[in-house]
């Protein structure tokens, strides 16, 4: 495990997010006692595929709907919900 004080955390950043990337994990000293750890974060979401999101809405076979239709099932949903009184 390696050690970093808080004035190295401002003189040696970049060496910081060097090693947080290589998946290090580092201790925070502040006056000859540890006060931290900083560890990376886990593996981020992958980013949006719309290739797979295209493939997946087929699978489901969802009835195809025009947009007056959606607006009367969104104004029916409301209704349901909030009572006919809405303005």
């Amino acid at each position: 495990m390696q050690y970093i004080t808080t004035t190295q955390l401002r003189t040696k950043s970049s060496e910081l997010v060097q090693s947080l990337k290589k998946g290090g994990h580092i201790s925070l000293i502040h006056r000859s006692k540890i006060i931290g750890k900083i560890h990376p974060l886990p593996e981020m979401a992958k980013p949006f595929n719309a290739k797979e999101f295209r493939h997946l809405t087929k699978s489901l076979s969802l009835p195809k709907t025009n947009l007056n239709q959606r607006k009367k099932i969104y104004n029916k949903q409301l209704t349901q919900k909030y009572g006919k009184n809405i303005s």
